[in-house]
Order: C-alpha cells, then structure tokens, then sequence
C-alpha cells in the first residue's frame, strides 16, 4: 500500500517558485495528488509534468489561471480518466483519477461557495452530481482515495470559529450532512480524522487577518478512503514547516510498517 500526499497549490507556478517540487521530490511518496493548478498544458514546463521521475496527469480547466488538478505517480498507471461526466464541472478541471492494479487514486478539487450565491448554488448541484459518482466508484469494488480539497469543514473542531461561520460556504448544514453521508451510508472513510482527532488539525488559512500566525484555520482538504485501505493507514501528517501556498499538503502513510525506510 502506498504513501499519498494531497496539496492544493493555489497555482503550480506559484508552490513551485516557493520550492514545493524540491519538497515533494524528498517525500518518497508513491502518490501526490495536487488541486488548483491554475495553469492549462502549455504553461506545465517539464519539471511541473514529470518531477523526479513521476508520471504526471492532469485536467486542466477551460477557463485560464482557474482551478485545476492532477496526480503524480511512481509508477505508470493502467489508466487515466480526467472528468466524472459532468460538463459543466469538467470544463474547470475538477477530476482527475487514475488506476494501477486494484487501487484508484483521485485528485478532486471541489467548488467553493463563498465568493457570490451563484457558486453556492454550483457547489451544491456539484454535491448532487459527485455523490453518485462516488456511489458507482464504490460499487466497482476496487480501493479508492480520494484526496483533495473538499472545501467543507466537517464538524466544529474541523475548524476555529465554527459559531461564526454556521451560516457561511464551507461550513452549512447541508454541506456536512454531505459529508455525514459519504462518511455514512455511503460508507467511506475520513482518514485523516480517523487517525487523528485532536484539535487544530487545520489544512487551510485565509489570507485575511493573519490567522496563519493566529492558527484560525479550517480543516478542508482530506484523504477519503474505502475501509479496506483505510484500515492500512498508520501515520498522518499536516506540513506546516514551509509554506507553498494558503493550504498545507497532507500525508497519509498507508505503507505496512516493516516497508518504511
């Protein structure tokens, strides 16, 4: 089983003059999944698609500088799908997924809602697209992890002022009953909170206010596992030593304990 790391960028470019391919480089990940990349094909130099000798894989959004996602791989996958039928959201790029033996590794980069009522509105018919989505993916009966940015905030300790933000994007009560779902019936795993349910586990700070120094942050980017791999899942880990972009990548050794290095 692998080791996964999930980052959202907030523009490839910019994580990598901030030295995040010379990190990933020294992380010995099987797997780094990677959102908002905030570039189409013709901006990925050579060192943005194959760092390190991994194959990477990417879908890129239609509109320019937005959004984005990718997987960097060890080893070749068996196939690549980039999309998840939606036309609307694979025109941005949401989705990218890709197969090596019996195990799927996905990069998501879900919508945002905070910026106008219109995107709240596209978030949620997002919600009611990828949930079945992620239904059919289960029922195929492969190992799933879907890493990314969800931009949803679970429960009250998945972010600092959770009394202020009840009726704000990312933290609504139909967007954690989402979740409640998928963590739920559905029948997922939040891997993240399953290995570690301290408080503070924050992936993600605004850059308003200083609440990077303050630690005001929120808990949005996850590993979403199927149980059998999610049971393999020994040691996490939010970087917050450096500083690539508004987010911090998140790292789930899923490895059997006897292979680590």
């Amino acid at each position: 089983m692998p080791k996964i790391i999930s980052a959202n960028l907030n523009g490839i470019r910019s994580a990598h003059k901030k030295g995040f391919f010379n990190w990933m480089g020294a992380q010995t990940a099987d797997f780094v999944c990677v959102q908002e990349l905030k570039a189409q094909h013709g901006d990925m130099t050579e060192e943005f698609l194959a760092p390190h000798g991994y194959h990477g894989h990417f879908h890129y959004a239609e509109k320019k500088g937005y959004s984005g996602t990718g997987v960097y791989s060890r080893v070749k996958p068996d196939a690549v799908v980039t999309g998840f039928g939606s036309p609307e959201f694979d025109a941005e790029g949401r989705y990218t997924r890709i197969d090596c033996g019996d195990l799927s590794i996905v990069s998501v980069y879900c919508p945002s809602g905070s910026s106008s009522p219109e995107r709240q509105e596209a978030k949620f018919r997002f919600m009611a697209l990828f949930l079945p989505h992620l239904l059919e993916l289960k029922a195929q009966g492969r190992e799933l992890v879907i890493c990314g940015d969800w931009n949803i905030a679970h429960h009250e300790i998945d972010l600092k002022n959770f009394k202020g933000n009840k009726k704000n994007s990312g933290f609504l009560p139909e967007e954690r009953a989402w979740l409640s779902q998928i963590f739920g019936e559905v029948g997922f795993v939040d891997v993240h909170r399953g290995l570690d349910k301290r408080e503070e586990q924050y992936t993600w700070w605004s850059n308003r206010g200083q609440a990077y120094a303050k630690n005001v942050g929120w808990r949005i980017d996850y590993h979403v596992a199927t149980p059998g791999i999610a049971a393999q899942a020994h040691t996490v880990s939010v970087y917050k030593d450096e500083r690539f972009s508004d987010h911090a990548p998140l790292i789930i050794d899923y490895r059997p304990r006897q292979a680590e290095q």
